[in-house]
């Protein structure tokens, strides 16, 4: 299955139940995270590669690799923005190398899987609508409608 990264890492922190554990799981995804290289964007960021909603005023990338894959490049412009770095993280680990047609079957319900309810509603929605951003892109690149940026 296409998606087993994913899959496994849902797995670990559904084994999780305890805030504490999740949080540092979280802290830890968080730690990993890899801003855009400049060779891909700079700021000012474009706004087509804004996340509308995110709290953390992030961005996303996806560049098609010649084996047809996308790879996921994140900005997280607010410096708070912990939950966006380690969503971030997460999303590139388990979904960069994909074809854009799997990553784009991805559901927003993971936020909810890995966050829980230790999250404010507003916070949730942004992590969401990042979610959702990836997929949007992968839907456009494996429709064939342009190269994702």
């Amino acid at each position: 299955m296409p998606l087993d990264k994913l899959t496994d890492l849902l797995s670990t922190f559904d084994e999780f139940p305890d805030p504490a554990d999740r949080t540092d799981m979280l802290l830890s995804y968080a730690d990993q995270f890899k801003e855009v290289p400049a060779e891909v964007a700079t700021r000012p960021f474009p706004e087509k590669n804004h996340i509308p909603q995110c709290e953390s005023d992030a961005h996303v990338w996806g560049l098609k690799q010649p084996d047809g894959t996308l790879k996921l490049h994140f900005a997280v412009e607010n410096p708070s923005g912990i939950s966006a770095r380690a969503l971030a993280t997460i999303l590139d680990k388990t979904l960069s190398g994909l074809p854009p047609a799997e990553i784009a079957k991805v559901d927003c319900d993971i936020v909810e899987r890995i966050f829980r309810r230790n999250i404010s509603m507003g916070k949730g929605m942004g992590l969401m609508a990042m979610v959702d951003a990836v997929r949007m892109l992968a839907k456009r690149a494996s429709d064939g409608n342009g190269a994702p940026a």
